[in-house]
């Protein structure tokens, strides 16, 4: 199963999730794989589901794990939509924090380097695991420009290197003087780990007291839904993100609101009522 995974060029995140996915389906039945069938996958489902209680996302990759080793890896003539059925995900809008909250919540970031990850997040609207493993040379403050290499799905892409973003990372850069990574970690020569910079998020959200949830993603999410309500294109902004389908960008349509709740609603339609006497007791007509 690795070596199928490895000559299909499957990133090694997801070939770590796979093979640990395939390793507890095994380890709960205590038998290989080879011998269990449509049966135990279902029961196996239904554990997962009821006992587990694991969320969809996480459900999801347990069952493409299982689909790869049955249909891939051991060639299994089975309708596998109806044998291994994906879970359905809910489909939930983002928290998006207003302008005034990023001020906000980026200025109670007490840690230099931290504060200049979320910045980065916020500026290029970058994954966390794209921000953390960018190195100096991927900053092109000719063309001002952001060189993301292999993000995800192994994509490049370009993003823009704001002139405000790009004095930040200055400043980074004179006080740390970084080498390989441009965020470095306890170790110099490994990039900074994702948990520190979510646990600088919760503690700034303390501090700046916001009621909504502040993570990393979060600032992704506020850098599409601004510029969207700035005026930019829902096809550029899908370019800036490297979304795959244009669908999951245009979700950003049903937030911002000079799409959405800018719309006159019909109560302000309705002609003002006739001011009434202050004497007159008969109540209006219902």
């Amino acid at each position: 199963m690795r070596e199928d995974m490895q000559v299909r060029n499957l990133s090694p995140h997801t070939q770590r999730a796979y093979i640990e996915n395939v390793a507890r389906f095994a380890r709960h039945f205590g038998r290989s794989p080879v011998e269990l069938g449509p049966e135990e996958i279902h029961s196996y489902q239904v554990y997962l589901t009821r006992e587990r209680k694991l969320a969809p996302s996480s459900l999801g990759i347990a069952v493409c794990a299982l689909r790869f080793l049955y249909k891939v890896t051991l060639k299994q003539p089975w309708s596998f939509d109806d044998l291994i059925p994906a879970p359905k995900k809910p489909r939930r809008l983002p928290v998006v924090l207003s302008p005034d909250e990023v001020v906000r919540a980026l200025e109670c970031v007490t840690s230099p380097k931290h504060r200049a990850v979320l910045t980065t997040c916020y500026a290029a609207g970058l994954r966390i695991s794209e921000a953390v493993r960018l190195r100096p040379r991927d900053l092109d403050s000719q063309r001002m420009v952001i060189r993301i290499e292999q993000g995800k799905g192994q994509r490049d892409r370009y993003v823009m290197l704001s002139p405000k973003l790009l004095a930040v990372l200055r400043d980074w850069w004179r006080l740390s003087r970084p080498t390989t990574w441009l965020f470095p970690g306890e170790r110099p020569d490994h990039p900074l780990g994702r948990a520190a910079v979510e646990q600088a998020c919760h503690r700034a959200r303390r501090r700046a007291r916001l009621t909504k949830p502040l993570t990393p993603h979060v600032l992704r999410h506020c850098f599409a839904v601004h510029l969207l309500e700035a005026g930019t294109d829902v096809r550029t902004i899908q370019l800036l993100l490297g979304h795959r389908s244009l669908e999951t960008t245009a979700r950003y349509l049903r937030i911002a609101t000079t799409k959405v709740c800018a719309t006159t609603s019909p109560l302000d339609l309705l002609p003002r009522p006739q001011p009434t006497s202050s004497t007159s007791t008969t109540p209006p007509a219902c």
